[in-house]
């Protein structure tokens, strides 16, 4: 079975598509501004992180023509998988500092709901009308592509058609506490990955072809894996988060590299999605693949990799 890449969304500063992504997101670009995409309703007592999921749930479902004229999915085997390492952070954080400070009495009962970890997916979901499996993945460095993979273990196994794709992270002063100063992306990418067969049938648009996933340690291993998986020689390398230390000549020679710029802070459980939105942005434009995404350092528990094709020719597929 072939899982394939139908709808792709990016919202970040200085990149709001596929394409600017891949051209390199423009520096000194402001902040994302929710109430401007999807309106201000519902978005009150919502974290930053569920308000630029709500964004990102309702571009990517569009542009794979699965949002109906109610703002809802049209489609109802619709799953949903968010990856986020800080998404609801602030929330757990300002809940702590009022329970040290004063009693349980003083938590605001509008708090409650955020604070759990599955907030951003489970909103996503009942705003839009995915009622198929719902997962939030927190799972460090390898989170993006992990979310991926997990979405494509549901289309496979048979549970559901098609998953949405979300890889998110807010910038805040918690975030930035916890990063030692340094800022997050805030933002973020959305794909849908759909059974092949499921969106020839509905006549979808394909952008990108999912090839093999590894989780493993060391990237050099996971590079390895991958050129093993028999897909063709990559013709782009996106690295990770931080670029693993001493990797040269040594590791793919000749290959392009391309990564998310330091400009735009650290995307963390988001950049898996953002590589995968990446390739769809290089694929759109007429690039050559595959693309190897890779996510995890050798300091990292763990590294994960994606291989991505380019999409078939509309007469083939």
């Amino acid at each position: 079975m072939s899982v394939v890449v139908s709808g792709v969304s990016v919202l970040i500063p200085g990149a709001d598509c596929a394409k600017a992504l891949a051209a390199g997101p423009a520096p000194g670009a402001g902040p994302v501004e929710p109430a401007a995409l999807v309106g201000k309703k519902g978005l009150r007592y919502k974290d930053r992180a569920t308000q630029l999921g709500y964004c990102l749930t309702s571009a990517a479902l569009a542009d794979a023509g699965l949002l109906g004229e109610d703002g809802t999915a049209s489609s109802e085997d619709v799953g949903v998988v968010v990856s986020s390492n800080y998404g609801n952070l602030d929330t757990v954080v300002r809940a702590l500092d009022t329970l040290r400070e004063g009693t349980v009495t003083a938590t605001s009962p509008m708090d409650l709901p955020n604070a759990s970890s599955n907030v951003i997916a489970s909103s996503a979901a009942i705003r839009y009308g995915l009622r198929g499996p719902n997962l939030m993945v927190c799972n460090g460095a390898t989170s993006g592509l992990d979310a991926v993979n997990w979405a494509v273990t549901m289309i496979t196994a048979g549970r559901v058609d098609r998953v949405l794709v979300v890889g998110v992270e807010p910038d805040n002063d918690v975030v930035r506490r916890l990063l030692g100063g340094r800022h997050a992306v805030d933002g973020g990418a959305a794909v849908v990955l759909e059974d092949a067969e499921a969106a020839r049938t509905r006549g979808a648009r394909v952008r990108a072809v999912l090839g093999r996933y590894v989780r493993t340690a060391g990237v050099g291993a996971v590079l390895e894996r991958l050129a093993a998986s028999g897909a063709p020689a990559p013709a782009w390398w996106h690295l990770p988060d931080t670029p693993p230390v001493g990797v040269g000549a040594g590791l793919l020679p000749g290959v392009e590299r391309t990564a998310l710029p330091e400009h735009s802070g650290r995307a963390s459980g988001a950049l898996g999605v953002l590589q995968c939105a990446t390739a769809v942005g290089l694929f759109d434009e007429g690039g050559a693949g595959p693309v190897f995404a890779v996510c995890g350092t050798d300091a990292d528990d763990a590294s994960a990799g994606l291989v991505l094709l380019p999409p078939p020719a509309p007469e083939t597929f």
